[in-house]
């Protein structure tokens, strides 16, 4: 395929008894090379090579004298080859999916380039790593975990679906108008800008666009054929496979659903193409969003009505990440480090061999927290960027609330904690983690368990700790509103499992300070005794507030005393 002459010329000097034959007539090789019985291994040619065509099976590429100098050609070039189809259409490498995945499947995910005369290979690596992406060589280590058994023993529980339950496989959806849904889509035009005063720099915010509903007249420009793809599209990237489209619904719904397009006038009365190209994303936006919600909400349904409370074990897939990866069937972080840094391999190395100094100390070759109080050692935090790991280790404000955690333990585990308990797991995302289905799913970071054994009671709150600085209004942030709807749920899951004593709780531990937060989030006007009623509590602690006391024992109960 492609630009065969000097190929040809090549052949016919070389051996003469190799027979080349031409089909003056016939449709394009291009789309045979997908098929799974495709007879095409190696494409010959050129530049027609860079655009214009799309293949999942890439895996080699052989240059002669093309692209001497790194330039926006080679990397389009390169392009075609890291497309990749992942597994149920993920669009995902095997090192991001959960799961058991067939042996050497790397090799096969990995684009080889072989190259004669490229000079340019040195700047495309530079290029590479100023984007993140990983260029050297590296070694894989197994950092195995100790399970807290003795904290396994104290009957903690879980909310869990029932072994052998799959919401895909029971539940077949078809894309319909629910009324209970609202979107809020935002396609204004914002300007964010610092302004130098007498009294020092001050940020303006501006937002062009109003709140609007998209007319009749502006819904017959759009391409409904388009939306639809494109929502077909996304849900095979979701892997909603279970859910149906049909595409005469689309039109219909965009007229019955409660939604909120904040965008500017030419967006929902366009008078130019380019003008019609935004009402075309704005119509994808809303039905995209409400694609999610009404998914989410249907698969809430179905496990409020399935959870259960499991107890938790070595075999909860929050405790045994990886095993699938690992030889000895353990559970394990996967540390990725670049070979050419010996120094940090061998000192890896040296701290697998020393089990006691793994599990009981911290320092900075591996950065980790000791933490019994944790349900597995060791807990990883990412202080550099000389190593990854999977499951990825703690960031800085994750790190800051587990150590914050054990410190108040130590403190008060023979004061005002001396009548109960504590533990706490990191939980993992999709696939593993306990999950709630806000928008596209809500995993978070931490489950903690508060148990009283006087009372035979397990208080059972889910933490996530993270940056405000995006967040919407209060009644649009469904992870802040996760907590409104748990103690119902907890009455449900307990009536099901047959178990009583135990509650559910959530809150955001918000790692963006009060006085950078209060004025931009909801009405401005929040203290933050109000933000504690909500369930929000900010990450510091003095004599007059701490949110680890207030997540603890409070329930999000801030005393009235404390001012803004």
């Amino acid at each position: 395929i492609g630009d065969t002459s000097a190929f040809k010329k090549l052949v016919e000097e070389q051996d003469a008894q190799i027979m080349l034959e031409e089909e003056a007539v016939g449709g394009s090789l291009f789309n045979d090379i997908n098929r799974p019985d495709s007879s095409i291994h190696i494409l010959i040619g050129a530049k027609k090579f860079m655009e214009g065509w799309n293949s999942w099976r890439v895996s080699a590429m052989g240059l002669l004298n093309i692209g001497r100098q790194e330039g926006a050609q080679i990397i389009q070039l390169f392009g075609r080859g890291v497309r990749l189809k992942g597994r149920e259409m993920s669009l995902k490498r095997s090192a991001v999916l959960p799961g058991p995945h067939p042996k050497h499947i790397g090799l096969l995910e990995t684009l080889h380039i072989f190259a004669v005369r490229a000079n340019y290979m040195a700047q495309f690596r530079e290029y590479l790593e100023r984007e993140g992406v990983e260029t050297e060589p590296v070694i894989e280590l197994p950092i195995f975990t100790w399970i807290n058994e003795p904290a396994l023993k104290k009957e903690l529980v879980i909310p869990r679906t029932p072994e052998g339950r799959d919401f895909m496989a029971e539940e077949r959806l078809l894309l319909e108008y629910d009324k209970n849904i609202r979107v809020r889509v935002d396609m204004s035009i914002k300007v964010q800008m610092m302004v130098s005063t007498a009294r020092g720099l001050h940020e303006v915010r501006a937002q062009a666009g109003l709140e609007r509903q998209i007319p009749d007249e502006s819904l017959d420009l759009v391409d409904w054929e388009q939306v639809y793809l494109e929502l077909l599209d996304y849900k095979t990237r979701q892997g909603w496979h279970n859910l149906i489209i049909r595409p005469e619904m689309l039109r219909q719904l965009i007229g019955q659903i409660d939604y909120t397009l904040i965008a500017d006038e030419a967006v929902v009365f366009p008078k130019t193409f380019a003008e019609r190209e935004l009402l075309q994303q704005a119509v994808s936006a809303v039905l995209r969003k409400y694609l999610d919600t009404f998914y989410c909400h249907c698969r809430e349904r179905w496990e409020k009505q399935t959870l259960e409370y499991r107890p938790l074990d070595e075999n909860d897939p929050n405790l045994a990440f990886n095993r699938d990866r690992v030889a000895e069937g353990k559970a394990a972080y996967i540390v990725t480090v670049k070979r050419s840094d010996t120094a940090l391999v061998e000192a890896l190395q040296k701290l697998l061999a020393e089990a006691e100094r793994l599990y009981r100390q911290e320092d900075r070759d591996l950065p980790r927290i000791h933490f019994d109080g944790h349900l597995y050692l060791p807990l990883l935090v990412q202080e550099t960027d000389k190593f990854s790991s999977i499951p990825p280790a703690l960031r800085e404000s994750e790190a800051r609330f587990v150590r914050d955690l054990k410190d108040f333990w130590q403190k008060e585990k023979d004061g005002m904690m001396a009548a109960k308990e504590m533990f706490v797991l990191r939980n993992l995302s999709r696939g593993k983690g306990v999950g709630f289905f806000e928008n596209s799913g809500f995993y978070p970071d931490f489950i903690l368990w508060v148990v009283d054994p006087q009372q035979h009671t397990q208080r059972i709150i889910f933490v996530e700790p993270h940056g405000m600085l995006q967040a919407k209004a209060y009644i649009h942030d469904e992870k802040a509103r996760l907590h409104e709807r748990l103690p119902q749920l907890a009455q449900e899951v307990a009536q099901r499992s047959r178990r009583e004593g135990i509650s559910l709780d959530s809150f955001i531990v918000c790692a963006t300070p009060y006085n950078e937060l209060y004025q931009r989030y909801d009405d401005g006007t929040w203290d933050r005794a109000k933000f504690a009623q909500h369930h929000i509590l900010f990450q510091e602690r003095n004599q007059t507030y701490d949110y680890i006391r207030e997540l603890l024992l409070g329930g999000g109960k801030v005393p009235a005393t404390v001012e803004s």
